[in-house]
């Protein structure tokens, strides 16, 4: 409906608006900065970047009540690995916050959703630039893989200071006789992720033949 339209409108402009200021903001300060603006970018951009992987929660509940027709399991797996990857590890290990990967993660996530929003405005009015289109599509089966991979450095950063602070671990007192030591925990997400990559690159894939497809090209420019 013409109000589920301009909600969505708006949602992504809100979107929008939010990471083209981080990605501002980042461009700007490593131009004025150099390598120094890199170790203290979560700390400059961190809460603004908290709250735009938040709020990309609502995504999840727009597929499940039917106003956006993508496809469920990938974009719920796509989000809940930037919530662990921010949110469990970079947030709660401050000695993490200043590595590079983080902001070299940061970087390609702003990078791919200026892009996606913006489309995503475009469309929900009846908007389709062709060279947008296609960078929507093809943009992100070159970066995806790069941000799991720099999701898992950043995993494999983290691991020493979870088992020096022991954060996250738990060791459940008598009469149970197990604990739960979070690094195990980190290295078996290590291969979800990894795994959960292979199915989200061919959902791309999948998704780039659609709207990319010689007849959906000529039906968009007519």
């Amino acid at each position: 409906s013409f109000t589920m339209n301009m909600y969505l409108f708006a949602y992504d402009l809100m979107q929008f608006c939010g990471h083209s200021w981080i990605f501002t903001n980042m461009i700007i300060r490593f131009m004025t900065f150099g390598k120094d603006s890199l170790a203290d970018t979560f700390h400059s951009i961190g809460l603004v970047m908290r709250l735009c992987q938040l709020l990309s929660v609502l995504e999840i509940l727009h597929i499940l009540i039917g106003i956006d027709k993508s496809r469920l399991l990938p974009r719920f797996l796509q989000i809940t690995e930037r919530i662990i990857v921010l949110f469990v590890v970079i947030n709660s290990q401050e000695e993490v916050q200043g590595k590079y990967v983080v902001c070299v993660l940061f970087f390609l996530w702003n990078l791919l959703d200026v892009v996606r929003y913006t489309y995503n405005m475009l469309a929900r009015m009846g908007i389709y630039y062709l060279p947008l289109t296609w960078l929507n599509f093809s943009l992100c089966i070159l970066l995806y893989p790069l941000s799991v991979l720099a999701k898992g450095f950043t995993i494999c950063v983290s691991l020493p200071y979870f088992e020096s602070f022991g954060t996250y671990s738990i060791k459940l007192p008598f009469p149970f006789t197990f604990s739960i030591y979070f690094p195990y925990v980190l290295k078996m997400y290590l291969l979800v992720l990894f795994a959960g990559m292979c199915f989200i690159i061919q959902n791309l894939f999948s998704e780039r033949m659609a709207h990319l497809g010689t007849g959906n090209i000529k039906k968009k420019r007519s």
